[in-house]
């Protein structure tokens, strides 16, 4: 590649793309600066300062490159045309292109042509490349009669597949594959449901996407906004830069928990609570727990005002509490519209007594229901109901009374006996901390041993609560159930939603998961990849079927699947995938491209050394690694363990569960480990991650996918079936 006769003509073409792109930025700086500097002016001119000074930033952002290659490839047409490919599009003075963003219609073919399928295409050129200096050229020529190829830039791709890994992801820009990009460039709308397995890049295909729809639909995207969910913080970290070396820096990147950020997770479910609370039969417990809390009175509200006695009967209660709950709207905010029937029944009651004070000076009793005994008459002559007119006669109007009354103890307590206004904290502990509470909601929706599963002690204040995971999207279904609590709407009383949502290692979202999800999409445009073979939560889906059903069905949704590995090695595969045909013996694992005659090591050692073993075996892969990463993947049992003696042998690791993989060692629990990837991976006693994981085999298959190079097994307990 490097003795190319065109290296030094398409050297100096960069070369003059760089160029450029520094004269941009210089000129882009000068304006920003000279924006700044303007003070004052009529509200408009603010107003248009501020939107250029936005403008301009995030112009800058994109022309920052830093170590990233701008142009990485060449397309030339049969009748004549090239076009360059590269991160960002570049214009010479004249607007002549130096270089095509890689998203633009043009440079389809780069990814799409296959020697069958040519798209117009004569030749297809990559560049290997190292910043701005261009190390080498591959060229792939298309004519007639030509055959399909298997990979695009194969070259190019195996050169980046061999690369080391550090702790953050790269982007795949340059050696996009077909399949790859056919997700990538799907239509917006609907749900795009993208099935891949380990290495196939489904990660990194959802993060280009992403990029390329906010490229092609930038008008309503920019404005609504795009929301990535990731598995779990250090997921987000591991792929925070990908985007920006894209140009992209305005997707909201999020796990599922840090949509909720009113409550603190403090504890962990057990299983068959885990469970209950995931599942989608929790929607109807929660409306029906708010229902309950909607009731009449148990005896009649004795209302003392003014030496007048008003009364609202059980009837009357009952009659109101009816009445709004056919109404419309949230819980909370219906509790408006049961004041205003509370304070009518009041006043008219008021105005009555009022008039018969006036004319008789008698003093009106009430009967137990709330309705005049007959002991006061009214009217004229004393004899009969008064007249409109008459009760219009001086007195308190209903807002006047009803101002003075909402403050009285016996209203307050009644009204919150029929309505009471309530956060979704409060809905939450007062229903897990009250059997009969849980058993009216959940009777004939959850058996006797889930309702047991979701009890535990009230605690002392709503902060102290112990809020689990699980707890979390029940708290968001709340919310929308009760809406705001406080008559006066803030900010952070709206759930935001997007114009599109990238949801990764979406098949271990449970369905209230999946519900908080949905109520997140303005239309239902989402993208949903993952692996239903490496689903490891507390339920493992049968299939993108019971993902699917818990989504947004505004629009028809697609399925694709991604079905070439280009990570892992043909020879870690064949062991995974002996793993797979015991876990979901209905799955396959993806077909490896990449063989390195580095096939799996097992190492016994004894309970007692175990830790000091392991640690050598981590020092000595990063001796054969050089610079690359290498994880320790184990289960929890064996962490601290494990912590220790990387500590007592001196070698430096960072807990992902602290420091995510930043350092060239990591030591990582098997529910963390999901969507990384590292040259060298050691698993720590399989026996343990298939005992402690909800779904243990698919828990090991995760494990065992990880690695790009070598893959080495310790164990103290006897292996798996599967492994043996």
């Amino acid at each position: 590649m490097s003795s190319h006769p065109d290296l030094q003509s398409e050297q100096a073409h960069i070369d003059r793309a760089y160029e450029r792109v520094a004269a941009l930025r210089a000129s882009a700086t000068a304006l920003l600066e000279s924006v700044l500097r303007q003070r004052g002016g009529t509200p408009q001119s603010v107003a248009e300062r501020d939107v250029l000074v936005r403008t301009t930033l995030h112009r800058l952002a994109q022309l920052e490159l830093g170590a990233e290659s701008l142009c990485f490839g060449r397309i030339d047409r049969e009748e004549g045309e090239s076009f360059h490919i590269g991160r960002l599009a570049v214009s010479s003075e004249d607007q002549e292109p130096l270089v095509v963003d890689w998203r633009a219609p043009v440079a389809e073919p780069f990814y799409r042509a296959t020697g069958v399928h040519t798209m117009g295409l004569a030749r297809r050129r990559h560049f290997a490349t190292e910043g701005r200096r261009l190390l080498g050229i591959e060229d792939e020529v298309f004519g007639e009669g030509g055959e399909e190829l298997e990979l695009a830039g194969a070259g190019a791709l195996f050169t980046a597949l061999e690369r080391s890994r550090s702790g953050r992801m790269r982007d795949i820009v340059a050696t996009v594959q077909r399949e790859q990009d056919e997700v990538i460039r799907a239509e917006l709308g609907g749900v795009l449901v993208v099935q891949g397995g380990p290495g196939t890049g489904k990660t990194a295909v959802a993060l280009h996407r992403a990029a390329y729809l906010l490229y092609t639909y930038r008008f309503p995207l920019e404005r609504q906004g795009v929301l990535l969910v990731g598995p779990n913080p250090v997921f987000l970290r591991y792929i925070g830069q990908v985007l920006p070396s894209l140009g992209e820096s305005g997707v909201a990147l999020s796990t599922i928990e840090g949509l909720v950020p009113d409550a603190r997770v403090r504890a962990v479910d057990g299983d068959v609570a885990a469970r209950a609370k995931g599942d989608a039969r929790m929607a109807k417990v929660l409306a029906r727990a708010v229902r309950d809390r909607q009731r009449s009175l148990r005896y009649a509200a004795e209302v003392g005002f003014e030496g007048f006695s008003l009364r609202l009967g059980v009837r009357e209660a009952e009659a109101i509490v009816a009445s709004a709950r056919r109404r419309p709207g949230t819980h909370n905010a219906r509790r408006r519209h049961v004041e205003a029937l509370v304070a009518r029944h009041l006043h008219e009651q008021y105005r009555r007594a009022a008039h018969r004070r006036r004319r008789t000076g008698l003093w009106v009793d009430q009967s137990a229901d709330g309705h005049d005994d007959g002991s006061a008459q009214a009217g004229p002559g004393g004899d009969g109901e008064p007249t409109a007119p008459e009760l219009a006669e001086g007195g308190l109007s209903q807002a006047e009374l009803w101002w003075r009354l909402r403050r009285l103890p016996a209203v307050a307590t009644a009204l919150d006996r029929m309505w009471p206004l309530l956060a979704p904290e409060e809905l939450l502990h007062d229903l897990y901390g009250a059997p009969p509470l849980l058993r009216l909601a959940g009777k004939a929706i959850l058996s006797a041993e889930e309702l047991a599963g979701l009890h535990r002690p009230r605690s002392a204040t709503l902060e102290e609560i112990p809020w689990t995971a699980e707890d979390l999207p029940l708290l968001d279904e709340a919310r929308v159930l009760l809406g705001p609590r406080s008559r006066t709407r803030r900010a952070d009383d709206e759930i935001r939603a997007y114009g599109h949502i990238v949801v990764d290692e979406a098949q271990d979202l449970t369905p209230m998961q999946l519900r908080m999800l949905a109520r997140r999409s303005i239309s239902g445009s989402m993208t949903v990849v993952g692996d239903v073979a490496q689903a490891t939560g507390s339920r493992a889906p049968s299939g993108w079927e019971d993902i699917v059903a818990h989504l947004p069905r505004r629009r028809r949704g697609h399925f694709t699947e991604l079905s070439v590995n280009y990570r892992t090695p043909l020879e870690i595969m064949e062991l995974a995938g002996r793993v797979l045909a015991v876990a979901a013996p209905h799955l396959h694992p993806p077909r490896s491209v990449r063989s390195t005659g580095n096939r799996p090591v097992f190492v016994t050692a004894g309970q007692e050394e175990m830790a000091e073993r392991v640690a050598a075996l981590a020092h000595d892969e990063t001796m054969e690694a050089g610079g690359g990463t290498v994880a320790v993947i184990t289960a929890p049992s064996w962490f601290e363990a494990l912590a220790a003696g990387l500590e007592t042998k001196g070698i430096a690791f960072s807990r992902a569960d602290r420091h995510g993989i930043e350092s060239q060692v990591t030591l990582i629990p098997v529910g963390t480990v999901k969507g990384l990837e590292f040259d060298a991976v050691v698993v720590v006693e399989p026996a343990r991650i298939v005992g402690e994981s909800a779904q243990g085999l698919r828990a090991l298959y995760v494990a065992l996918t990880r690695a790009t190079q070598r893959l080495t097994i310790v164990h103290a307990e006897p292996l798996p079936d599967v492994l043996r």
